[in-house]
């Protein structure tokens, strides 16, 4: 059972809205847009995020595939490069090692993938997630109600 409607706090979270319209609008790739959010997402037990990342990505073209292999990224040939960047950079940002929580090598790989304003908007996107992911579990918000195109932000 929910805690709390976020819905009724739509104004305190207008910032993490305008974040999601402006890295939405940023260039990254809706397809590896989605993949991080709900890479993030299933690293954090966020059901309602699940949900939505989960039915956006499917209305967006991806396949079920690709979805249901997320979790063993690294296993399988469905990603390519520039994916297994942005989920490795997701997965480091998402759990910070706390003693090194970004390490070199890891953004190297990032770098070859991803010019300074890309890999700046996938942080940011990363960053956007993380702090919907923990919005919805403080609230407890209940999945299974969203609809592809019910918000028009990156939430």
């Amino acid at each position: 059972m929910s805690r709390f409607a976020i819905q009724k706090h739509y104004n305190a979270l207008q910032p993490l809205f305008a974040l999601g319209n402006n890295i939405r609008a940023s260039g990254l790739e809706n397809s590896l847009t989605e993949l991080v959010l709900m890479r993030a997402s299933q690293l954090n037990g966020c059901a309602y995020c699940l949900d939505m990342h989960s039915k956006d990505a499917r209305a967006a073209g991806e396949t079920e595939q690709r979805l249901y292999l997320l979790p063993a990224w690294r296993e399988v040939s469905l990603y390519n490069e520039r994916e297994r960047a942005a989920l490795a950079w997701c997965e480091a940002l998402t759990h910070l090692d706390p003693h090194d929580a970004v390490p070199d090598a890891l953004y190297e790989q990032a770098r070859a993938q991803f010019d300074e304003n890309e890999l700046v908007n996938l942080t940011l996107l990363v960053t956007m997630i993380n702090s919907w992911n923990r919005i919805n579990a403080a609230a407890r918000t209940e999945a299974g109600s969203y609809r592809p195109g019910m918000y028009k932000t990156a939430a």
